[in-house]
């Protein structure tokens, strides 16, 4: 006949944060071993791409972490993915050239309107 388990801490309900694994002892009687919950990789806030080079970690693990395990050594490392940040940085250079652009455009538009020699005045004398 099996052998009967019972869980070994207060909970006593199959949920998420109960599970269990079924482990024989080196003195032959079989016991619950508790399973932790798996972490999760870090994904990026904009396409939802798992970071490469950050490990999966549990919230509290991830506390007592150093920040090199954290993070990778770039703009936004640990937040966003690389092409992200890459288009993040293309979009501002363009947004920037563009308002450059709006500006000359506006001076030289200025310039010209004020630069254009008036057209020369009658004076009511004919010329001979």
């Amino acid at each position: 006949m099996v052998q009967r388990l019972t869980y070994r801490r207060r909970l006593s309900y199959n949920t998420k944060s109960n599970r269990v694994k079924v482990v024989k002892t080196p003195g032959g009687k079989l016991t619950f071993q508790y399973v932790k919950k798996r972490g999760a990789v870090p994904k990026c806030g904009d396409c939802k791409v798992e970071l490469p080079g950050i490990k999966a970690s549990r919230p509290k693990e991830r506390m007592s972490m150093t920040k090199r395990l954290k993070t990778v050594s770039r703009t936004y490392g640990g937040s966003r993915c690389a092409k992200c940040v890459r288009l993040r940085i293309v979009r501002a250079f363009l947004i920037e050239e563009q308002r450059i652009v709006a500006m000359v455009m506006k001076s030289k538009k200025t310039t010209t309107t004020d630069a254009t020699p008036a057209a020369p005045q009658a004076t009511g004398q004919k010329s001979k």
